[in-house]
């Protein structure tokens, strides 16, 4: 049984991963993680907040003693510990997963524009990282911004990190563009090696007798996994990048599923944060044992044997099914 997949720029022994998320946090966990037979491990994410809000205190620590003497300016300003304390702690970390484990790490960065803030790619590099995931998350409130500026920049973006380090990079996107596989095919002109379907967005709540906004953070169900399959058997094939899932992905029937649509790579989360990372190893054997039932003798047998790649018109079939769907009696 072979199965093998090819992810950014990487042979592994399976698309089995955790995605971003605390679980890498702890060092202990990242090697359980391992132990359980992780692909890759991926860190959470770095936010452009994060680093620019400490490029902001720099700049002030510098400019309150603007007035000094010069000769007194090398004893006022802040040793390099306080330059980007958070993004320093997670350089670190970074690195020391990197000596902790035996499989490729994968580093994540969170942000929206083309700024300074992209030399952490560079850094992510020499910590250790040996891909990038680009996070681009991100909820559009100006009624004067077009749709076409948001990929602009989103394309921008992704050109700024290509150019400021030599690592594959995952682009990871939300489901809510008007015409993604355009931009996903300008996304892997602009360089991709892989798009990560989807982004959840985490939308705050309303306590209506405190009268405040209430954020939750939900874990996420098997229910958010259909929208991902339908993109992922979309783009399959039809985009010249790797696929990956994550979002949705609970058990070995959805990993089955996500494969089937066209994955490279399955990314869990809440299913390990719920079941622990031995959780992966079951998963994974679970897999194996479907596949052999089932008589495929490699993932890549599997892969996109459900996706519209050899369907004449995908947008013909979707609405037909949208269609079937709102007629179908209820049950």
């Amino acid at each position: 049984m072979d199965l093998t997949t090819k992810y950014l720029g990487f042979t592994l022994p399976h698309p089995f991963m955790p995605g971003a998320c605390p679980l890498v946090d702890n060092l202990d966990t990242v090697k359980k993680l391992e132990d359980a037979g992780a692909a890759a491990i991926v860190m959470h994410s770095l936010f452009e907040e994060e680093i620019t809000e400490e490029y902001r205190r720099w700049d002030q620590h510098v400019s309150v003693h603007a007035h000094q003497h010069p000769e007194a300016r090398g004893g006022y300003l802040p040793g390099p510990e306080l330059f980007a304390l958070g993004p320093e702690e997670y350089l670190e970390h970074l690195a020391r997963i990197r000596r902790t484990v035996n499989i490729p790490v994968i580093a994540s960065l969170n942000g929206t524009t083309a700024g300074g803030w992209l030399d952490y790619a560079r850094l992510c590099k020499q910590a250790g990282a040996q891909a990038l995931e680009l996070n681009v998350y991100r909820v559009v409130t100006d009624i004067h911004e077009t749709s076409d500026s948001v990929e602009q920049g989103i394309m921008n973006v992704l050109r700024e990190v290509k150019r400021a380090v030599a690592l594959p990079v995952a682009v990871k996107l939300s489901p809510f563009f008007t015409a993604l596989p355009h931009l996903s095919q300008h996304l892997a002109k602009a360089g991709a090696d892989a798009l990560i379907l989807f982004n959840r967005y985490y939308q705050p709540d309303i306590d209506v007798e405190a009268l405040e906004v209430v954020r939750r953070l939900h874990l996420s169900t098997t229910d958010e996994l259909p929208l991902r399959l339908m993109w992922l058997s979309i783009l399959h094939r039809r985009v010249p990048t790797a696929l990956c899932v994550s979002g949705g992905v609970h058990g070995s029937v959805d990993a089955i599923r996500a494969l089937m649509c066209g994955a490279d790579a399955v990314q869990l989360v809440s299913a390990l944060m719920r079941h622990g990372p031995g959780y992966l190893k079951t998963v994974i054997a679970a897999v194996k044992e479907w596949m052999e039932e089932h008589g495929y003798d490699s993932v890549e047998q599997l892969r996109g044997s459900m996706s519209l790649e050899k369907c004449p018109d995908p947008a013909a079939y979707e609405r037909a099914n949208y269609i079937h769907m709102l007629n179908a009696p209820t049950r």
